[in-house]
């Protein structure tokens, strides 16, 4: 083992279990994001090694496992150029390894997922798309099937062409499929984990290591994932767990640059603390310092008590300014806008304060009542008059709604599809929502940075937070995205 244990770029790195861990030199592209940045279209790759591991592929046609490249037929063509990232992912699937591809969100990791399920169509083989929620994989179903004529969905609700090449399933239904033994496996060639980074989840991150642990070794994985930050140690563990080699292809490139603001609570304006270059605005992060320490003396001044958080995340003030936040971004057209609260109750109570607003036209309405009406005949009459039911249609019509998972499912369809056409202009929702749904907004506002997460009330961390900032920005829509982080005095 080398004395600097430190994986550096040119440097190899040999852990102490027999794997390697080969890092080429980055590699850039002079594409620029847009003109008035700075900042160019990047790539690293990294890939872990078996000990003893020797690759017998063309050279000439594969490149090398520190520095693949692919000059053969491709098996899929698309109507654009490549990143530099997805051009390494292909090379990496086209050698036949496994691959865990980091981007931000919006960034192209689905056209990667698409060529792999486009190589097991060339090969004749089975692929299988795991997710984490059933509605993303309703929604992965409904794409995929426009890109390919042989796409199945399994659900723990429903089942649609079982025997498909392509099969969309989530995770929990993968890992029953190896408990059983199910024969489908056995012409399976790769299998995509979407949203790989829920193995961190402290409930269900067992069913991705238990998928993971328990999928023969012949079957390669396509690992996609916004936020992964032990992404080396993962790759590692892979190679060592399979005994084969596993890629690393990370970009920093962010196709819509974020603005992060704050908003003091208690306050009346918004600041920019980091813009869109990730440059950090001290002189800003200063003012949110300041206006929160008048906020305190006063309140002191009045003798009342100090302005914070109660015991669910809100503030003793905290619907006024919700109210005034939401208003704030629609006079400033950076709607549509998803508020983040950490449970579902404060995401009715803010949308039901909302009262006053209205953000449709009247035709909207009507197409919002039709489309609602028209959801809803599924229902019997007695489900129809439930009150989660009748106090919907009202909210939405003003282009207001919730998501979380509390909701039946035909309501959170409901909701997906107008918030996607453009009926829905505020959302307010838990992060289940964030989750790979590809449901980005120009605006996307905290309501809390803390979360209950089953035995006690913490920060969220910075992949949580990477995650749910990431649906701020639309691709091709929005110059930037907009993001608004409601702070207290206890943040700072």
């Amino acid at each position: 083992m080398e004395d600097d244990d430190s994986v550096t770029l040119g440097k190899r790195k040999v852990p102490e279990n027999d794997t390697e861990v080969v890092v080429p030199k980055q590699q850039e592209s002079a594409s620029k994001r847009r003109s008035s940045s700075s900042s160019a279209r990047t790539c690293v790759h990294e890939v872990a090694v078996p000990s003893g591991y020797t690759p017998t592929l063309d050279e000439t046609i594969h490149g090398t496992l520190s520095n693949p490249v692919y000059n053969g037929k491709m098996a899929k063509t698309y109507p654009f150029n490549l990143d530099p990232f997805q051009q390494v992912s292909v090379a990496c699937l086209e050698r036949n390894e496994s691959v865990l591809v980091s981007a931000h969100t919006s960034a192209g990791k689905t056209a990667v997922a698409e060529y792999a399920i486009a190589m097991g169509f060339r090969e004749k083989q089975r692929v299988i798309y795991t997710s984490p929620l059933k509605a993303l994989s309703n929604q992965k179903y409904r794409e995929l099937s426009q890109e390919f004529s042989d796409v199945g969905l399994m659900t723990g609700d429903v089942t649609l062409s079982p025997n498909a090449s392509c099969l969309i399933m989530t995770t929990e239904i993968l890992r029953g499929m190896l408990y059983r033994g199910s024969e489908i496996l056995k012409e399976v060639a790769w299998v995509i984990f979407d949203e790989i980074h829920y193995m961190r989840d402290r409930e269900r991150g067992v069913v991705w290591e238990e998928s993971i642990i328990f999928l023969p070794p012949a079957i390669k994985m396509v690992f996609l994932s916004a936020t992964m930050s032990n992404a080396t140690e993962f790759a590692e563990w892979i190679c060592n767990l399979h005994k084969q080699p596993c890629h690393v292809v990370y970009t920093d490139f962010r196709p819509t640059p974020l603005q992060h603001y704050a908003f003091p609570m208690g306050g009346s304006g918004l600041y920019l603390v980091v813009d869109e270059n990730d440059q950090f605005r001290e002189d800003n992060f200063m003012k949110v310092q300041d206006s929160l320490a008048k906020q305190g003396d006063g309140n002191k001044g009045a003798n009342s008590k100090p302005s914070g958080r109660i015991a669910r995340g809100g503030t003793a003030s905290g619907g006024s300014d919700i109210y005034k936040i939401v208003k704030m971004i629609m006079e400033r057209k950076f709607e549509p806008v998803i508020i983040f609260s950490f449970s579902r109750r404060e995401c009715e109570h803010h949308a039901m304060s909302m009262s006053k607003l209205d953000f449709n036209t009247q035709e909207e309405k009507d197409v919002v009542e039709q489309v609602f009406q028209n959801a809803i005949l599924c229902l019997n009459e007695e489900d129809r008059n439930l009150p989660a039911i009748e106090l919907m249609l009202p909210l939405l019509q003003r282009g207001i709604a919730v998501h979380h998972s509390g909701l039946l499912p035909i309501i959170k369809e409901l909701v997906e599809l107008l918030f996607q056409e453009g009926l829905v202009k505020a959302l307010f929702a838990t992060e289940t929502f964030a989750m790979g749904l590809n449901m980005p907004a120009k605006t996307v506002v905290f309501t809390s940075f803390q979360k209950w997460d089953g035995d006690s009330h913490r920060y969220i961390g910075s992949g949580e937070y990477i995650q749910m900032s990431g649906r701020a920005g639309r691709r091709g829509k929005d110059e930037r995205g907009i993001c608004i982080i409601m702070i207290d005095a206890k943040v700072i």
